[in-house]
Parts: structure tokens; C-alpha cells; sequence
């Protein structure tokens, strides 16, 4: 019997980013090595943790030496699929989703929103940027020819609904909703929510 692959939870591929972008501040800073407990002290977290995310994987670092920089970015990368380039189409162009999109020079090459839709006559046919602004109706078809496999929204709560069922329809399995709604999508469908209230909601606890 075969044994069986272990589930690996969201809260370690979510901590995975964290150790990617450190790992490229020190390789920017010339460092080419790092252990588990260098890493532990300068991202606030436990050096044991650290190595059993890690371990999922693989095994990656050499006792007494720790972790080699480079090739720990690279294992990282391609555990996220980021080790080619994913392209992301925005839905919204708001206020928000025009932010969004201006931030997109900062993303990494390998992560990249290369189309933007809208419904509104004023901002279809326009572009942001490099950006195009397509009608909604023409996603299925830039989906597919853009080669597209995540999708953003930001439109209006009404809406989001609509908008989520299309980007399912035209294939595309990884969403992040920053509209303040409660969506539904297929079991194969992985969605994300960024509730900016939610989150400043919570934070007020604490003052």
C-alpha cells in the first residue's frame, strides 16, 4: 500500500511568501547561506516551525550550515508555482482595482495582471498602463487566449456574484475577492477573501 501524501494546510502556504521574500532580502544583501534559527529571530517565528514547513517539501538545509539562499528560493518558487508566469485578470476598474492595477509594476515578473474588465462604457477601450480595459462579456475569450489562471475583484458587493461565476465558467480555478460578500464557488474552485472592514473591524478590538 501506498502511503499517502500529507494534506499540507493553508497556514504554511501562507507562511511560505513570508520565507520567500526574506530569503530574497538576503540574497539581495549578498548573504548565501541562513539557518533556521537566523530566520526564526528576524521573522518573529519559532525555528522548529520554520523547519517542518520546510520538511513538507523536502529536505533542504545541511546540518551545520543551515539553509543555502538560492536554492531555497528556487525549491520555494516552484513549490508555489511561481517558477513560471501566472497571469491574472482584474475585474473592477474602480478606485480599488485602478490601485491594484498600478501596483502591478511592482509585482514580479512570474505574477503579472495582464487584462482588466468593466462594464462601463467610459473605461472599456481604455487602458491603464499597459493594460487593456475589456467589457465583461469578452473574458471567457481573453481567458483562454491569454492563457489566464487567477483571477481579482473588486466590483461592487451586487455584483460580485456575477462576476465570480464567470471567471469559474471561463476556467479560471484561483480567485481573490476584495468585494465585502460571501461568495460561492465549485469544490475545485480556490477562492480568497480581503475584507479591508473585516480586517480594520477586528483591529479595533485592540484599541
Amino acid at each position: 500500500m501506498q502511503s499517502k501524501t500529507p494534506k499540507i494546510s493553508e497556514a504554511v502556504v501562507r507562511r511560505l511568501p513570508i520565507y520567500l521574500r526574506y530569503l530574497q532580502h538576503l540574497f539581495d544583501m549578498n548573504i548565501r547561506t541562513v539557518s533556521s534559527h537566523e530566520l526564526g529571530q528576524k521573522l518573529d517565528m519559532n525555528p522548529a516551525q520554520i523547519r517542518k514547513d520546510l520538511a513538507y517539501f523536502g529536505e533542504f538545509g545541511r546540518k551545520g550550515i543551515g539553509y543555502e539562499v538560492i536554492y531555497l528560493i528556487e525549491k520555494i518558487k516552484q513549490i508555489l508555482k511561481l517558477d513560471r508566469t501566472i497571469r491574472v485578470a482584474l475585474v473592477g476598474a474602480g478606485h480599488l482595482g485602478i490601485a491594484i492595477s498600478n501596483y502591478n509594476q511592482y509585482l514580479k515578473e512570474n505574477l503579472t495582471i495582464t487584462a482588466i474588465f468593466d462594464t462601463d462604457p467610459k473605461k472599456v477601450g481604455t487602458s491603464i498602463g499597459a493594460m487593456n480595459i475589456y467589457h465583461l462579456d469578452e473574458l471567457s475569450a481573453i481567458v483562454a487566449k491569454q492563457e489566464i489562471e487567477m483571477g481579482i475583484i473588486t466590483v461592487p458587493a451586487f455584483a460580485a456574484q456575477e462576476v465570480v461565476n464567470k471567471l469559474v465558467a471561463a476556467g479560471v480555478r484561483t480567485i481573490l475577492n476584495f468585494a465585502p460578500v460571501t461568495l460561492k464557488v465549485p469544490a475545485n474552485v480556490h477562492l480568497r477573501n480581503a475584507d479591508l472592514t473585516t480586517e480594520l473591524q477586528s483591529l479595533a478590538y485592540y484599541l
